[in-house]
């Protein structure tokens, strides 16, 4: 008799917990599709600033460093330094190149200090990884170069990237440490970022320079429409689920 009392009381019960339940999915599916506005905001305006920087006449190598000293954001803006290219400690990066696959050349470029910058030259096909295959564009004496500074990287960007080959001199991401002492330069030797070299043709047509992405991805707003889709999914089925209950 006491287990049948105790029935009645069950109904409310669950109602209570099955709102509850309701509430905390639908607060946790709004702030998701919040945060992916937010985002996308955010992204918006970083896209925006990275056209803007693009257009700015080029800094001097001395102003670019002040700039990363000082915390500033270094990225994507145009640079003009002057040196002369290491050939023989060329780094080689897996890349494709409108639909080839191949390589970006980063090349250590020696600066009057004796400090060195990695450049990425630009684009060779895969068949020409070998600089041997293409001496026309290992070019000698100071070089001035103009391009877009590109900061490092802290960790490897996702664990389904594969690990970089330094053995066979192949990175499938910019361990700017790796790729120093892999060309046995000493960290105290090398600055802090990279250069992508523009446009500007190598003699013999090798590396093909101006080879910088800008197309980053933004789903944001995709995401934000999907998680604020759901809250609206479920709303509808519970209205619909009372609807049928009270019926």
């Amino acid at each position: 008799m006491a287990e049948l009392s105790q029935q009645p009381g069950r109904g409310p019960v669950r109602t209570v917990f099955a709102g509850l339940a309701l509430l905390l999915a639908l607060a946790v599916l709004v702030a998701l599709g919040t945060w992916q506005m937010q985002r996308l905001a955010w992204k918006e305006q970083l896209l925006a600033e990275i056209a803007e920087r693009r257009t700015e006449a080029p800094v001097t190598l001395a102003a670019l460093e002040a700039m990363k000293a000082s915390g500033g954001d270094i990225e994507y803006r145009p640079v003009t330094l002057s040196g002369t290219f290491d050939h023989a400690r060329e780094r080689h990066f897996l890349a494709t190149w409108n639909g080839q696959s191949g390589y970006h050349v980063y090349t250590p470029l020696r600066l009057a200090d004796g400090r060195f910058v990695f450049v990425n030259r630009g684009f060779v096909p895969y068949e020409r990884k070998d600089a041997q295959s293409r001496p026309e564009g290992q070019v000698a004496g100071e070089r001035t170069v103009t391009g877009l500074a590109r900061d490092r990287l802290s960790e490897k960007p996702s664990s389904l990237v594969p690990d970089n080959d330094t053995a066979k001199n192949v990175f499938y991401w910019k361990d700017l440490d790796a790729m120093a002492a892999s060309a046995g330069i000493a960290p105290e030797a090398r600055l802090g970022f990279f250069v992508d070299a523009d446009p500007t043709p190598n003699p013999g047509g090798l590396p093909i320079g101006g080879v910088t992405q800008f197309d980053l991805p933004n789903n944001h707003l995709q995401y934000a429409l999907t998680w604020y889709g759901l809250a609206v999914a479920l709303v509808g089925v519970s209205g619909f689920y009372l609807w049928r209950s009270r019926r």
